[in-house]
C-alpha cells in the first residue's frame, strides 16, 4: 500500500512541475515553448484525415447519414427597393402605383424567414462541414469505421483525462492568482507604481487562464491596439472573448454587479483597477451608465474600456445590431473583430441551452480555442453622423475584417419580441415606393425578419 501512495506522490509531484515550469512561468511571461503549436498541427492532421474517411465512408455506406446543409433557401440580394424594382419590371409596370401583385413579395419573404431564418438562427451553435471528432457535434461516429471510432475514443482519453484535470488546475491558479493579487495591490496607494503591478496581475492571471483553455491567439495589425483613453469595442461570441482580448492587454472591464464567486472577482479586480461596475438599479439608468463611462474616459491615463455592444453572444457567424450607448460616451473608437476556428470546438455561448458552469466545462474539454484578432485603425464620429450611424459604421468594418455577415437586426430579439419600429420602417419603405419616392434615402435592412414569419 505504501509503494501505492509513493508512486501516487511521484506522478503528483511530476505532474506540477510540468504545470508550473513549462506552463505557468512562461505563461506569465508571455512565452510558448512551442507546445500549443504542436499539439495544434497534430490536431489538424488527425481532423483532415478524418474528414477524408468519413467522406470515403458515405461512398462506401450509402446509409450514413448526410449532415444538411447550413442554407438551404437562394435568396436574392438586394434592398426592398431593387426587388421591387425588378417584380415591376417583369409585369411591364409603369409609374408608380399599387398593384396586388406586390402582396407576392412579402409572402416570399415571409415563407423564407419561417424555413430558414437568418435572425434567430445566430442563437445556435455553427454549423460545421465536417466533424471533429467531438461527439456533441456527431452522434454517427460509429457509423463510418472501426479506426476511427478508435481515434474517437482516444480523443476522449486524452480530452477528459489529460487536458480536462489540466485545464481545471490551471483555471484554479489563474483565478486565485487574480484575486489574491488584485486584493495585495489594492492596498498600495495610487501611484503609477500601484498602476504598473495592476497591469501585470491582470495579464499574468489572463494569460495562464488562457493556456488552461489551451488557447492559440493570432493578433494582427497590433499597431492600432487600444490605447488609454480610448473605447475598445468588439464582437461577442463568448465570455472568454475577455480571456482573449485581456490576454495581449489590459483593459477596464464594464458589468454588472453579481453575487457569489463573480462578485468576489469583481470586487478585488476593483479595489486595483478602476474597472466600471453597475448595481443593477443603474443599469437600466442610460444617463447615469453613460456618464459614469464618460468620466472614466476623460481620464487619459486609465485604461481602455472594454464594451461588447451587441449585448448578448452571437455565434461566431455574425456580428448583430450595436447599441448606440456605447458610441455617445464621445472619445476614440478602437474596433477589434474576434473570429473561432470552430474546427477545434464550439466557442458560442448559448446561454438559453447552459449554464455558465456547463459551458466553461464543454470548452475545457473541447480539443483547443483558436482564434484570430484584427484590430482595426481606431475610428471617431464625423461630421454629420449620429450615434447610431457611427455604430453601424463601426460594426460594418468589424464584419468585413472578421469574414462575418453584416445583419441590421437587434441581438435582443435573442429573448425579446420585434419591436414596432422594425414593422413601420418597412411600411415606410414600401409606401415611399408606391408613393412614387423611390429616390428617397431609406436605410438598408435585413432581407428577411422575425415579423415576416
Amino acid at each position: 500500500m505504501e509503494d501505492i501512495w509513493c508512486v501516487a506522490a511521484a506522478v503528483f509531484q511530476v505532474w506540477m512541475f510540468v504545470v508550473v515550469f513549462f506552463i505557468m512561468l512562461p505563461a506569465m511571461f508571455g512565452l510558448s515553448l512551442g507546445v500549443t503549436g504542436v499539439y495544434i498541427q497534430i490536431l489538424v492532421k488527425i481532423l483532415e484525415w478524418a474528414t477524408l474517411r468519413i467522406q470515403r465512408g458515405r461512398q462506401e455506406q450509402p446509409g450514413v447519414p448526410v449532415p444538411l446543409p447550413s442554407g438551404i433557401i437562394e435568396r436574392a440580394g438586394g434592398s426592398m427597393e431593387e426587388e421591387m424594382e425588378q417584380l415591376r419590371s417583369s409585369r411591364s409596370m409603369e409609374g408608380a402605383e399599387f398593384d396586388l401583385s406586390d402582396a407576392f413579395y412579402f409572402c416570399k419573404k415571409g415563407l423564407e424567414s419561417i424555413v430558414d431564418d437568418q435572425v434567430t438562427q445566430r442563437f445556435s451553435s455553427e454549423e460545421l462541414a465536417s466533424w471533429n471528432l467531438l461527439t456533441r457535434t456527431n452522434q454517427n461516429f460509429r457509423y463510418i469505421s472501426l479506426r476511427l471510432t478508435v481515434i474517437w475514443g482516444l480523443g476522449v482519453f486524452v480530452r477528459y483525462c489529460v487536458l480536462f484535470p489540466l485545464r481545471i488546475a490551471l483555471a484554479i491558479i489563474g483565478l486565485s492568482w487574480l484575486v489574491v493579487g488584485t486584493t495585495l495591490v489594492g492596498f498600495l496607494p495610487e501611484s503609477s507604481g500601484k498602476n504598473w503591478l495592476s497591469e501585470l496581475v491582470h495579464l499574468t492571471c489572463y494569460r495562464i487562464c488562457a493556456r488552461g483553455l489551451s488557447a492559440t491567439v493570432h493578433y494582427h495589425n497590433k499597431e492600432n491596439k487600444p490605447q488609454k483613453g480610448g473605447i475598445c469595442v468588439a464582437n461577442h461570441t463568448t465570455p472568454i472573448d475577455v480571456v482573449i482580448l485581456a490576454n495581449d492587454g489590459c483593459y477596464a472591464m464594464v458589468g454588472q454587479i453579481h453575487g457569489g464567486l463573480m462578485g468576489v472577482i469583481q470586487r478585488s479586480m476593483v479595489r486595483s483597477c478602476p474597472h466600471v461596475w453597475f448595481e443593477r438599479s443603474e443599469m437600466k439608468d442610460r444617463h447615469a451608465v453613460t456618464s459614469r463611462l464618460r468620466a472614466h474616459v476623460a481620464a487619459k491615463t486609465k485604461l481602455p474600456i472594454l464594451i461588447f455592444p451587441e449585448g448578448t453572444c452571437i455565434n461566431n457567424t455574425s456580428v448583430m445590431m450595436f447599441k448606440k450607448g456605447s458610441f455617445e460616451i464621445g472619445g476614440i473608437i478602437y474596433p477589434v473583430a474576434i473570429k473561432y476556428d470552430p474546427r477545434f470546438g464550439d466557442a458560442f455561448w448559448n446561454s438559453g441551452k447552459y449554464n455558465m458552469v456547463s459551458y466553461l466545462l464543454r470548452m475545457m474539454t473541447s480539443w483547443a480555442i483558436v482564434v484570430n484578432v484584427w484590430y482595426l485603425p481606431p475610428m471617431t464620429i464625423q461630421d454629420g453622423e449620429d450615434a447610431a450611424q457611427f455604430a453601424n459604421r463601426v460594426k460594418s468594418a468589424i464584419a468585413r475584417r472578421g469574414g462575418l455577415l453584416d445583419l441590421a437586426w437587434d441581438g435582443g430579439l435573442k429573448r425579446g419580441k420585434v419591436k414596432d419600429s422594425f414593422k413601420e420602417e418597412q411600411q415606410k419603405m414600401y409606401s415611399s415606393i408606391i408613393a412614387g419616392q423611390n429616390n428617397i434615402s431609406c436605410p438598408k435592412t435585413s432581407s428577411e425578419s422575425p415579423e415576416e414569419q
